[in-house]
């Protein structure tokens, strides 16, 4: 008799951070655990990024249910996408605090639609066609994280979800201890494990010791309290209004995404300390300053972000002055180090106060456990295989290592592709499957030869000519081009009338006999021309003939 297979297929978040997505499936039954974006940056006009979902898609017949651990953007915010992608409106499963983001974002997608969706109750089991689910507390960042462990014919899985482990969480919710020590008596046949933060030895720390600090803070501060902090860091907002309540201030929120947050987490009830000390930015510019705590976007000094416009001195809502605090409540994401700095610097000319993690360490805590909590995790599920997912291949492989050392039989390294199965408690890599990145702009999908013009328009400009033919397609005059971003101001006149003359001159002796061999013939001599004139340079170049009538 065949033994029964558990398979597990990464989409997205191995060997990378963000875009968490992968399948599990077993009896014919499939899932889809998680179903994030990444945010990249300044990719020409993309507002994010999502895994390809090519490999769902060819077997949604299969597909019994999204499973979702926790309400973060790179677990949830893929969601819209693949529901709409889907030929059939299919199951949502999820903490209660991931589900209400996900029905905010399906009401900026009509066309995506979803059946229905269900709670996960840490300790209430859910079966899901060949799948029995329990989902156990942890902490992290967003309310309602969870780990989830699965129990199949083929074995018993454990998901962690993004975690940590606190002692004292600030809602009370302790992390599920006994729940994976069950499960590891029990016996668990493979643990797929956070690991974004094994660099960091240690334990990650406690919101509970930030709330102290930021309220410390807040006394001694005699001007405007500002906190800026990741928008779903919902236990940091509860922080900072137990501080603006200890000392007497209205808490005024900057920020879309804040907004958003702060109004699922008042729905579900998680945030009771905001209760008669939200006001308008209106109202807070006619209190005393030192009445006043502001809960602001822009942590990384994006442009468009409440925090940097107020550093700027252009936010339409609020201005800051010498005798502010301005606190920077998160860590610095890679890479944006410089823009950050220069945004602390514009605060500190205004004469602010500018408290950061490195500055006084007390005001950020990470939302992922250190090394100590992912052994701890490890011996607490004393699982026979182990894959750590969510983090850089440097991660993975780091992780790895922690968990033999705790006696883990066997672990696997995998990034994105990898077909990994399970049967009688072993591992094996048995099949790799396509995946890759869908670019989105203002919620549609960018085709890659769309994003690779525009990357090429940035980086070398575009020039577009304009002329006139006959009937018979024969050059008619009135040629004009105009560019963008390769010329400077102070050659522009001279160049584009130099190219004009040239062109006029090539078109004059063209014996092309229709529209498209024209413009063809104009696109390449205008290239050649921009290539010998300005030292090789090689904007895009786009030709259009307008046909006259004759007479």
């Amino acid at each position: 008799m065949e033994l029964e297979s558990l398979t597990f297929v990464p989409l997205g978040g191995l060997g990378e951070v963000g875009m968490n997505c992968f399948c599990l499936e077993t009896d014919g039954d499939l899932l889809v655990v998680d179903c994030g974006v990444s945010f990249p940056g300044r990719t020409h006009g993309v507002d994010l990024v999502h895994p390809k979902l090519d490999y769902v898609l060819a077997r949604q017949h299969r597909l019994k249910a999204i499973v979702l651990t926790h309400g973060h953007e790179d677990h949830v915010g893929a969601v819209p996408y693949l529901l709409r992608a889907l030929d059939r409106p299919v199951p949502v499963y999820g903490p209660r605090y991931a589900l209400a983001m996900v029905r905010r974002r399906l009401e900026e997608h009509a066309d995506a639609e979803t059946g229905p969706m269900h709670a996960l109750t840490p300790g209430k089991r859910q079966r899901i066609g060949a799948f029995e689910l329990e989902p156990v507390r942890v902490n992290h960042s967003i309310p309602d994280a969870t780990a989830i462990i699965y129990r199949t014919l083929a074995g018993t899985v454990i998901h962690s979800g993004d975690f940590k482990i606190e002692e004292r969480p600030l809602d009370g919710e302790a992390f599920g201890h006994d729940a994976l020590r069950a499960a590891g008596d029990e016996g668990v046949d493979l643990l797929l494990s956070d690991s974004t933060n094994i660099d960091v030895e240690g334990r990650s720390g406690e919101e509970a010791d930030v709330a102290v600090r930021l309220e410390t803070l807040a006394c001694e501060c005699d001007g405007r309290f500002v906190v800026a902090l990741f928008a779903s860091n919902v236990y940091r907002m509860k922080a900072v209004a137990a501080a603006a309540k200890a000392t007497g201030r209205k808490v005024c929120l900057l920020g879309r995404s804040l907004h958003t947050h702060s109004e699922v987490a008042r729905e579900l009830g998680m945030v009771p300390e905001l209760a008669g000390l939200l006001v308008t930015s209106d109202e807070a510019r006619l209190l005393p300053r030192n009445e006043v705590c502001i809960l602001a976007t822009g942590t990384q000094g994006e442009p468009p972000a409440a925090l940097s416009r107020l550093a700027s001195g252009n936010h339409p809502a609020m201005a800051l002055e010498a005798g502010d605090t301005v606190v920077l409540s998160s860590r610095i994401i890679p890479g944006n180090e410089k823009i950050v700095f220069d945004m602390i610097d514009r605060l500190e000319r205004l004469g602010c106060k500018v408290l950061d993690r490195k500055s006084d360490p007390g005001v950020h805590v990470s939302g992922h456990a250190a090394c100590e909590e992912q052994r701890h995790f490890l011996e607490l599920c004393r699982p026979k295989t182990f894959v750590p997912v969510h983090g850089t291949f440097h991660h993975l492989r780091k992780h790895a290592a922690l968990a033999r050392e705790t006696g883990v039989r066997q672990t696997l390294v995998v990034e994105n592709g990898s077909v990994v199965e399970l049967r009688d408690g072993s591992l094996e890599v048995v099949d790799q499957t396509e995946t890759g990145i869908v670019h989105v702009d203002r919620g549609r999908v960018v085709d890659p030869g769309q994003l690779r013009d525009r990357e090429l328009l940035g980086e070398l400009g575009h020039a577009v000519v304009t002329f006139t033919v006959d009937p018979r397609a024969r050059y008619a005059g009135s040629l004009d081009i105009v560019q963008r971003g390769f010329l400077h101001p102070d050659q522009e006149d001279a160049v584009l009338e130099e190219a004009v003359r040239y062109l006029d001159d090539d078109l004059r002796r063209a014996r092309e006999n229709d529209l498209d061999a024209m413009e063809d013939r104009a696109r390449r001599a205008l290239k050649r021309f921009f290539a010998k004139r300005m030292s090789g340079a090689k904007p895009l170049v786009t030709a259009v003939a307008l046909e006259v009538p004759r007479g």
